[in-house]
């Protein structure tokens, strides 16, 4: 655990108990702060007076009287689509509002760093897509080359519940937007940017306010080094406000698709192949075709972004090529889980949105297409130019009639459950043919989670 700094002997409160609301309860605990933890789940209350932290109303009057700061989950809205009743509450207070990623980012340096031979770094991993694959690919390669790293934020356990850093470590957190837009402190030594993609409009009010929260990691804190995916707008906007010139190399720009020009720091992938280039010369070339856990074309973006972290903190092109080879892949992200007569059977149950199911539907041939589920904003018109590789879909979710009528003339069957869809796609495919959950869609109406939706469809190819 990460003791909190800053607040010894103050009161703070937090605002949801979930995971990362807990550990910065205990890590402001161990710091010698008192931590006044609040959620509206009587349930969630009572797991967490079970480790024991008594519940302190936060909807009481007067319940931010000699309260320090409020740390929110990041889960609860604090302004869109409506503020949320508390924060609006320790606002009128006067009340500072923090998360854990700030909470993170002030404690995680300490006085025993001056005995340090070699200064901890933290790699910070934003975007809409790609981002948990990424983190974990740079966390894989680390572990390879015997480098001490922990991998932690949006992707396994919270920030706080790290370890303190030892010497030489690189720490890699993922950060979605929610984390990122409310952070008072955000000061990572490498800060990446993978893609942006319509995603949480609500949330932060549209387009422009999604990118903004993005765009905090790079602009609030001003890291070292900044790894860029330009194969959007945004991204290259994003570039261009961080570079100083062409020659910049403290922006290490990165593509999947196209080669990228100019004298700068570029990682580029095109027809399999990783290339890297600076100063106008190229230094290295990677085969990425070969490389099981990392198929497609957003994977390989996803491989020129961990290459150039990579890079970034010393590591050689070859030692990197080598820990590609052995990384797995995450489970739910383009995940082989069986292969059965000629068929292969992959689950990419974390396409919860159009742009990451076409990605994945352009890196299988012959697909056999498991989709559906709950719809977000904008519908499908983005997904129909990316479905000539798909001979049917099948159909799944509480609005899957609905959801195939936008289908167009793709054949496609309603199936409704994950048992009916998987058993329906491996009675019609034939060897060849590739099997994919990508869904489009989030897992709410049926499932708890992404994670639990890809489960079942494990566990469904495991009973064929």
């Amino acid at each position: 655990m990460i003791p909190v700094r800053g607040y010894k002997g103050a009161k703070v409160a937090v605002l949801g108990l979930g995971r990362s609301g807990l550990s910065a309860a205990q890590a402001l605990q161990a710091g010698g702060a008192t931590p006044l933890v609040w959620d509206d789940s009587a349930d969630v209350r009572a797991r967490a007076e079970a480790e024991g932290f008594a519940p302190y109303d936060l909807t009481k009057a007067g319940a931010f009287e000699d309260v320090a700061t409020l740390i929110v989950s990041p889960g609860i809205p604090h302004l869109y689509p409506q503020p949320n009743k508390i924060i609006a509450a320790a606002w009128a207070a006067g009340v500072p509002v923090d998360n854990d990623i700030g909470l993170f980012f002030r404690s995680f340096a300490t006085q025993d760093w001056d005995g340090f031979d070699q200064m901890p770094k933290v790699v910070a991993v934003t975007g809409s897509n790609g981002k948990s694959t990424t983190s974990a690919l740079i966390h894989h390669i680390l572990q390879e080359v015997g480098r001490p790293t922990q991998l932690a934020g949006n992707i396994g356990r919270g920030v706080l519940d790290m370890e303190p850093a030892i010497d030489g470590e690189i720490v890699v957190v993922e950060l979605s937007s929610y984390q990122t837009e409310l952070a008072r402190a955000l000061t990572p030594d490498i800060a990446v940017f993978t893609n942006l993609s319509p995603d949480h409009l609500d949330r932060h009010n549209g387009p422009g306010g999604y990118f903004a929260a993005k765009r905090r990691l790079f602009a609030e804190g001003g890291p070292d080094r900044a790894v860029i995916g330009v194969d959007e707008v945004e991204g290259q906007y994003l570039a261009n406000q961080l570079a100083g010139g062409s020659g910049d190399d403290r922006v290490i720009q990165i593509s999947s698709g196209r080669k990228l020009a100019g004298l700068g720091w570029t990682v580029f992938a095109r027809k399999g192949f990783l290339a890297e280039w600076r100063r106008g010369k190229q230094m290295a070339s990677v085969d990425l075709r070969k490389v099981v856990g990392l198929p497609g074309a957003h994977n390989h973006q996803n491989a020129c972004a961990a290459y150039a972290v990579c890079r970034a903190v010393g590591l050689a092109p070859r030692v990197i090529e080598a820990a590609f080879h052995s990384f797995k892949g995450l489970p739910h992200r383009s995940q082989l889980v069986a292969e059965k007569d000629g068929v292969r059977f992959v689950n990419d149950s974390k396409a919860t949105n159009v742009d990451s199911a076409a990605q994945a539907l352009q890196a299988f041939e012959n697909i056999r297409w498991i989709c559906g589920g709950l719809e977000k904003e904008g519908g499908l018109d983005r997904l129909l130019t990316h479905l000539g590789r798909v001979k049917k879909a099948y159909v799944i979710g509480r609005e899957a009639p609905g959801f195939a009528l936008q289908l167009g003339d793709l054949p496609h069957e309603v199936c409704n459950t994950m048992a009916n869809a998987v058993a329906t796609a491996a009675r019609d495919a034939e060897a060849g043919d590739t099997v994919l959950l990508a869904p489009a869609a989030a897992s709410f109406d049926q499932y708890d989670s992404f994670e639990k939706r890809g489960e079942d469809f494990i566990a469904q190819v495991e009973g064929l």
